[in-house]
């Protein structure tokens, strides 16, 4: 019935009004002529004031009725500016990455900046699928890059890739993005990076979802190369909530020696172990 409504009354507004003082006179005329008769006079009288008021509500507001009102703005997402740097708040959102250099760095995860790619980061490190992996590629100046389990840059998970979630937050020292393929704005999968120093081009560019809030030190130390020739690698990355002990890389066992003996024979020497 709304749907009825509005076409018929659009269709009223689309005819022709005839001109008011035209009804006006018109009326005007018949009051005359018949002057001599007061109970027609009368009559006359109250059809010329019913015949104006009629003209004026008929094609007066009609149009005015079928303006389409003005659709109410979206609201705007709330994003959280300040990034908490305190270890015990929202331990949720807390990602360690425990390095080879021996370091555990920190990184505040913001879901109200890209919701989806911070649960992303959330399941695939509870799945262990960044341990073991190395920065494969560190520019010195701006960026070290993880997150691929080949460490050629080309490899990332078995899930579907995410679409983006640009938003305004800068990218500063310390900022966590969101690496893509090419200019495939919504390619990101698994891989990462965290800018050394303030990069604003890459703003909007790249999905932002996080920040270093405690040893950023320790992401300077990472080797730098394209790939680097002694990668650093993540031992282990948790989630602050799981509450996992920091994980150290397993010392690299010494070589074995030869050592030759005075018959001529050699012996091998492991480290480690006791020789005869």
């Amino acid at each position: 019935m709304r749907a009825s409504k509005r076409t018929a009354a659009r269709a009223i507004s689309s005819r022709a009004a005839p001109p008011i003082p035209f009804i006006a006179v018109s009326a005007a005329s018949r009051y005359r002529a018949d002057k001599t008769q007061s109970g027609t006079r009368i009559y006359m009288f109250k059809r010329l004031t019913a015949s104006i008021l009629a003209a004026s509500i008929a094609f007066g507001p009609a149009a005015a009725q079928e303006a389409p009102a003005e659709a109410t703005p979206e609201a705007p997402r709330t994003m959280r500016i300040a990034v908490p740097t305190d270890l015990n708040e929202d331990r949720e959102n807390i990602l360690f990455l425990d390095l080879s250099n021996g370091e555990r760095v920190a990184i505040r995860l913001m879901p109200d900046w890209a919701p989806g790619h911070v649960e992303r980061i959330k399941l695939l490190t509870r799945q262990g699928f960044y341990d073991g992996v190395v920065f494969h590629r560190v520019i010195d100046g701006f960026m070290a890059q993880t997150g691929d389990p080949t460490g050629t840059g080309e490899g990332g998970s078995t899930l579907p890739d995410l679409e983006k979630e640009f938003n305004p937050m800068p990218h500063v020292r310390g900022t966590v993005s969101m690496a893509r393929l090419g200019d495939n704005e919504n390619s990101a999968n698994s891989q990462f990076f965290i800018v050394f120093y303030p990069r604003l081009a890459l703003d909007r560019n790249y999905t932002n979802f996080g920040r270093v809030i405690a040893n950023m030190p320790a992401v300077d130390a990472i080797q730098r190369g394209e790939p680097p020739a002694n990668p650093t690698y993540i031992v282990q990355a948790s989630i602050a909530a799981d509450n996992k002990p920091q994980a150290f890389p397993q010392p690299v066992a010494a070589p074995a020696q030869i050592a030759p003996q005075l018959d001529g024979t050699t012996v091998e020497i492991v480290p480690g172990t006791v020789q005869e």
